[in-house]
């Protein structure tokens, strides 16, 4: 069973089309007008062995908001349906990821409650070109959009990129552990609901 999908969307603010296989080999196709945006991307597929195709444009001659948001959003319906039904998934994942003087901890759990929590700051405005003040939107709108919910601390950390790098390696071990089959339950829902709840349908 290939889990895969390909999600557009286009307004006048941005054009985004994403193609996701959640097993792959981590290769990724990245491109956004937002260079550190896409090394972030990258590295969250690397990490979490997706392949992901991510083409993106957008107004960010007005905000990079409105693209890194949108990004999210289109990323979220990606995982969502890929993961179809949910069966057979593990459901939660979490990892610790330390890079230097850095630490991330993320935690996801694909629920079909979507919920952020986000304690993260950062010593600077802007990582390389990205403005680290919309991570928060990017990954709200992730949750979202993957009825996910989705933990994202950063307990300490000296430099942004290793803050904000660490933080991407994490998600993309928390999203490959929680995407992951369970052998043990091949055929069934991981909830003594017996079913995921998914408030949009």
């Amino acid at each position: 069973m290939k889990r895969t999908s390909r999600v557009e969307r286009k307004t006048k603010e941005t054009e985004i089309t994403v193609s996701l296989q959640l097993e792959g080999k981590g290769k990724s196709q990245v491109t956004s007008p937002i260079g550190f945006f896409n090394h972030m991307l990258e590295t969250f597929t690397h990490h979490g062995m997706f392949d992901i195709d991510l083409k993106a444009r957008g107004d960010v001659n007005v905000d990079q908001h409105h693209l890194v948001e949108d990004c999210g959003m289109i990323l979220g319906k990606a995982f969502d349906q890929a993961l179809g039904d949910k069966k057979g998934i593990c459901r939660a994942g979490y990892f610790v990821y330390p890079m230097d003087e850095a630490l991330a901890v993320v935690a996801v759990d694909i629920s079909g409650r979507p919920y952020l929590q986000y304690e993260v700051t950062f010593r600077r405005r802007f990582c390389g070109e990205m403005d680290t003040d919309v991570l928060e939107d990017f990954f709200h709108s992730f949750s979202v959009h993957s009825m996910s919910n989705l933990v994202v601390r950063m307990p300490f950390g000296r430099s942004d990129h290793h803050r904000m790098e660490s933080i991407f390696k994490a998600w993309g071990r928390a999203m490959r552990m929680a995407c992951s089959l369970d052998p043990r339950r091949p055929e069934g829902l991981p909830s003594v609901k017996g079913v995921i709840d998914d408030r949009d349908r």
